[in-house]
């Protein structure tokens, strides 16, 4: 019983910073682990508690998703293909090959979600000049789409870090709506990884419900009260955040 109430706690811990910043499976993660969660299974478990935290969050911020309805329809096709083919993946490729490159990526994604507004308005600033670049640019926003689904549908861990970086270098500068299309984005590539785990036996089903149960309250109760939050405030709080998962992994990751 008090493994259970510890991975609930976790799982409300989990889902609380998956709506407001993203990155809840750092806490959900290695709690799945502690529980005796073998690794390749705790991290499908992982993705499979996190999801409908997704759902529940994205619902708390239906209002600034519903402004941005236009994108949905191409958002969700890209979410679920590239979220299945990362699933695909983690099922062939060993966690040791990804965690590697892992801290890497977590770089990256700061560095975009700090810089996101600057290099979109660079982007746009030239595609206005200049047809071929505004292509081109349309183009790389939208691979980059692709590889963070495929990387969430692999690897939920900083899944959301990485869809703020995207929509903040898509143009996006409202922090509410970018955290509501961050979680419609994630709640669509994880339902289709549990999917896929679901049908290979990978996920842990006792251990991973009581997390869900918790993720999925902490992530709504985050929501509905993330209003209440500076929105400047709640940027530097997800650039400190990120950050520091950023330095976590670099300090975990051998060699």
């Amino acid at each position: 019983m008090l493994m259970e109430l510890f991975l609930f706690v976790a799982g409300f811990l989990a889902g609380a910073i998956n709506a407001l910043a993203g990155g809840g499976s750092f806490i959900l993660l290695p709690a799945l682990m502690v529980a005796g969660v073998p690794p390749v299974l705790a991290n499908a478990s992982n993705t499979y508690a996190s999801m409908p935290g997704y759902v529940s969050g994205a619902a708390g911020y239906w209002k600034s998703i519903a402004a941005h309805r236009h994108r949905l329809i191409a958002y969700s096709l890209v979410s679920l293909v590239f979220g299945y083919l990362g699933a695909e993946l983690l099922l062939v490729v060993s966690d040791e090959a990804f965690a590697a490159i892992v801290p890497w990526m977590m770089l990256v994604a700061v560095l975009l979600f700090v810089f996101g507004s600057r290099i979109s308005g660079w982007m746009r600033a030239v595609s206005s000049r200049h047809a071929r670049a505004k292509w081109a640019g349309a183009a790389l926003v939208w691979l980059f789409l692709a590889g963070v689904c495929t990387y969430g549908g692999f690897f939920n861990a900083g899944l959301g870090i990485l869809l703020l970086a995207f929509l903040a270098t898509a143009g996006f500068d409202d922090i509410h709506a970018m955290n509501g299309l961050k979680l419609w984005i994630s709640a669509l590539v994880a339902l289709v990884a549990v999917a896929r785990f679901a049908l290979s036996g990978a996920i842990d089903w006792h251990y991973g419900t009581i997390a869900l149960a918790g993720a999925t309250i902490g992530g709504y109760v985050a929501a509905r009260y993330a209003y209440h939050v500076p929105a400047r405030a709640l940027r530097i709080a997800i650039i400190i955040y990120g950050a520091a998962v950023t330095v976590y992994f670099f300090w975990v990751t051998p060699g």
